[in-house]
């Protein structure tokens, strides 16, 4: 059984920051692609960031230069530091991995979601 687990969300002011983290439980071998979406109350979910399996990194116009995806060199977790935080990026952030469970076996997964709320 493997899991996707996410934390590191919480409640900032304005120009703070945080840093959130997936990290996978279970039997799973590695993380392969990273998707971090976003989901802001009251709209629908948005790609976030992005790192592919080759490390190219992908960034919604909205976060770029303020957001950075990143992995651990174990290859287990991903984080994404989400640097001048602004009230615009409350929502909710999931993560979504490709999961390398075995050989040449990859599985699609979503993290429970952990919270950003950014206050004025």
């Amino acid at each position: 059984q493997v899991e996707l687990v996410e934390s590191g969300g919480g409640s900032v002011r304005a120009g703070e920051s945080l840093r959130l983290s997936c990290t996978t439980s279970g039997s799973a071998i590695g993380l392969s692609a990273v998707d971090w979406y976003r989901r802001a109350p009251g709209k629908q979910r948005e790609l976030a960031a992005r790192m592919t399996a080759g490390g190219t990194t992908v960034y919604a116009d909205s976060v770029k230069g303020r957001f950075t995806i990143f992995r651990d060199n174990d290859g287990n977790t991903m984080y994404l530091q989400m640097n001048s935080l602004k009230p615009e990026d409350t929502g909710v952030y999931y993560c979504n991995a490709d999961v390398v469970v075995g050989v040449g076996d990859v599985r699609n997964y979503w993290g429970q979601g952990t919270q950003v709320t950014v206050s004025s």
